[in-house]
């Protein structure tokens, strides 16, 4: 690295102290910190919500699935995740954005205990939590991996520098600074993609190379499945992050809560799913390119980091490192306000009832010390296992196998057609998911990344519908919380929202 590349590094970080600085001007209350009162335009929350989804992960594991079996880490990846979110835009969307709307709801999570039971609700916030302290861990990992090859920088000082920076901006500025964060990562992200994949065209072929290339590289890398991908890993990704990037994940449910109506949420949405459609394959060409760049690698994780060494000028590398921070900083970010609106909203008030009688002042203050311990938590996980081969196995094992599980009672909740499935068929789906998974993985030792990643979410989904066919528990209280989404609020609904709000405040 020059001493340009550095300088675009640095510029980078002082910019995410700034945008933190001056979200905190916009932050009055909790209910801002955690979904901006509902003030995000839809185009901006529809690029945010793509946006992160990415983290450094994808340019460290991601590119060795690309350098070693090709473009099927396109298809079994992005394209799944455009298909769900897609889905998502005309099934989930618009009914988040009515929970904050209609009934004052600030956590994903907080209308389980209305939907479900107390117990549903704190059930499924623990093993997120804990599920997502580990798959960030995962995130400085990666970040620290691919700081290390371009610049030699220890695995520690790299994570500690992450961290240290996101944990300024999302502490300070909330979901204000996570979204503006994710419109700069996105602009950052276009220009040095643009610029790996023409550097790439110019090094090879031209633009012949986009389909020259297939043939001189290893068989099958061209096909659209390939190695372990097989068509029912895929069936079961598909549900996976269709659940997942439409609210399983926490972080993007409060993409469309904090648009300003279900209908711009619903609009959002589908501006993410077109996008992570066609702007992937961009990033994963060069990927899939390496081999005939960078032959015969012994680690493959290390391919884009060597493709950028490799094709891009002084200054470009800064930015294309500056890139990845910013997709693992946003995603941390996004993380830690969720996980801290959780915490706030639906686990500390059960440990601690006198949480409930904090004032305004008092409840902010609470939100940014969980943010900061979360990031700090992450950051030591991370530290200690130094990388040691966690970075892949956590987000394809860990990851995919148990969100499905922990998903399902949350996402299929929001739906009308799932009413007769209450708390019983929630914790039995879950626990059987989550069980099933122990026992494939741990139990009988499969390294079959279909069945880890398939039985979990099968068993789950059949629990939560077949006891809500056999066992149902209809509530007219659910009924009515069910079919108060079908729409948005009238300006009357939304005041007296607000009401009920601020009652429940004090």
């Amino acid at each position: 690295m020059t001493a340009l590349d550095w300088t675009v590094l640095a510029g980078y970080f002082v910019l995410m102290v700034l945008i933190g600085l001056w979200s905190r001007t916009k932050i009055k209350t909790v209910v801002d910190y955690f979904t901006t009162g509902g003030r995000i335009p839809w185009w901006l929350s529809g690029i945010s919500h793509h946006m992160s989804g990415y983290s450094a992960v994808m340019f460290v594991a991601f590119a060795a699935v690309a350098y070693s079996y090709g473009i099927t880490v396109y298809v079994w990846w992005a394209v799944s995740i455009g298909v769900g979110v897609g889905i998502g835009a005309f099934l989930f969307a618009a009914r988040w954005n009515r929970l904050r709307a209609k009934h004052g709801v600030v956590s994903p999570l907080e209308y389980l205990a209305q939907r479900y039971n107390l117990p549903t609700q704190q059930v499924l916030a623990y093993s997120g939590a804990a599920l997502k302290v580990v798959d960030i861990a995962s995130k400085w990992v990666a970040i620290a991996v691919l700081l290390n090859g371009f610049t030699g920088v220890p695995m520690r000082w790299g994570i500690l520098l992450t961290g240290v920076v996101t944990m300024l901006y999302a502490t300070l500025g909330g979901l204000w600074a996570d979204v503006l964060t994710d419109f700069g990562q996105f602009v950052i992200q276009a220009a040095a993609g643009i610029a790996m994949f023409v550097g790439v065209l110019r090094h090879l072929d031209g633009v012949p190379t986009l389909w020259k290339m297939w043939d001189q590289l290893p068989e099958g890398h061209g096909d659209a499945l390939n190695g372990p991908y097989t068509p029912i890993f895929l069936i079961a990704f598909l549900f996976i992050k269709t659940f997942e990037y439409n609210g399983g994940m926490w972080n993007l449910a409060q993409r469309y809560m904090a648009a300003p109506s279900g209908s711009e949420a619903k609009r959002s949405a589908l501006l993410s799913s077109v996008l992570w459609l066609v702007w992937p394959l961009v990033l994963f060409i060069p990927m899939c390119a390496a081999p005939l760049l960078v032959p015969d690698l012994g680690k493959p994780e290390q391919s884009y980091v060597e493709l950028a060494q490799l094709l891009l000028p002084s200054g470009l590398i800064g930015l294309v490192l500056a890139g990845f921070f910013s997709h693992t900083m946003a995603m941390v970010a996004s993380d830690a306000n969720v996980i801290s609106s959780v915490i706030t909203r639906d686990l500390g008030p059960v440990l601690v009832p006198k949480l409930r009688r904090l004032s305004d002042v008092a409840t902010l203050k609470f939100a940014r010390i969980t943010t900061f311990t979360f990031v700090t938590v992450s950051m030591l996980i991370a530290i200690l296992t130094n990388g040691q081969g966690v970075v892949l196995k956590i987000v394809v094992d860990l990851v995919a196998a148990t969100m499905g599980p922990i998903s399902i009672p949350l996402m299929l909740g929001l739906l009308p057609w799932f009413r007769r499935s209450g708390s019983r068929a929630a914790i039995a789906s879950w626990a059987a998911g989550l069980i099933v998974w122990a026992v494939v993985k741990w139990g009988v030792g499969s390294t079959d990344t279909t069945m880890v990643v398939a039985l979990p979410l099968a068993t789950s989904l059949v629990v939560y519908v077949g006891l809500g066919l056999l066992m149902p528990e209809r509530r007219d209280s659910v009924d009515g919380l069910l079919d108060s989404l079908n729409s948005d609020p009238d300006e009357t609904d939304e005041v007296l929202a607000r009401r009920a709000a601020a009652a429940a405040a004090e």
